[in-house]
């Protein structure tokens, strides 16, 4: 059994039916960190900071011309928000956040390492697990910059840094705490822009 694994997987990426210039499709899962930023408190000087976690998601290229590709982008992020002292009994709150964008990739010329810059929009959810908090989906850009390293026919490798940014212009509360002996929100956010960095590396099948 271990003998016919070891023989598809070898002939997978030896396979010489799509090469990087005939392939339509690309999926890259990846792994990463995010380096999150932080969230004014309406009314107040405070600020509520997002802790730097790991995340992981999913590319989906589409290959438009020799040189560039549509893409989808799905990210998730699981993260804590670290509130003031002013808020101190509410101590920290689980976070998660979902980016889904669709927009497209530049890649320069090269054999075996492709630079490459990336540009897409959608939208960002941000929900947390506190009792009375809402949840929420707001609008996102991100801009990346990376190389693409051809391992063989039908796998690369992907590094890329990027950017986002999410724009919170909502009433919705976030991070709030209800109880009997608590009803508080430590953020309402109001015309906020949520700032991140995210490094990540995922390995490209292309179809």
């Amino acid at each position: 059994m271990k003998k016919r694994i070891v023989l598809l997987l070898t002939s997978l990426l030896a396979s010489p039916i799509a090469n990087s210039e005939e392939s339509k499709v690309v999926v890259t899962p990846f792994v990463g960190y995010r380096f999150s930023g932080d969230l004014d408190v309406r009314d107040s000087q405070t600020t509520v900071d997002l802790d730097d976690s790991a995340s992981f998601g999913l590319l989906i290229n589409v290959r438009n011309d020799a040189n560039t590709t549509w893409e989808l982008l799905y990210s998730q992020q699981r993260s804590d928000a670290q509130l003031s002292d002013s808020m101190a009994n509410m101590s920290s709150i689980d976070v998660d956040l979902h980016v889904l964008q669709l927009g497209g990739t530049y890649h320069g010329n090269g054999e075996k390492i492709q630079p490459y810059v990336a540009m897409t929009l959608g939208g960002t959810h941000i929900s947390t697990d506190a009792n009375g908090s809402e949840s929420d989906t707001f609008f996102s850009g991100s801009i990346g910059l990376g190389i693409s390293v051809v391992l063989s026919s039908r796998v690369g490798l992907r590094l890329e840094a990027r950017a986002y940014g999410t724009l919170t212009d909502s009433d919705t509360d976030l991070f709030c705490r209800t109880g009997p002996d608590l009803n508080v929100c430590a953020v309402r956010i109001e015309g906020n822009l949520l700032h991140q960095i995210e490094t990540f590396a995922g390995i490209s099948v292309n179809f």
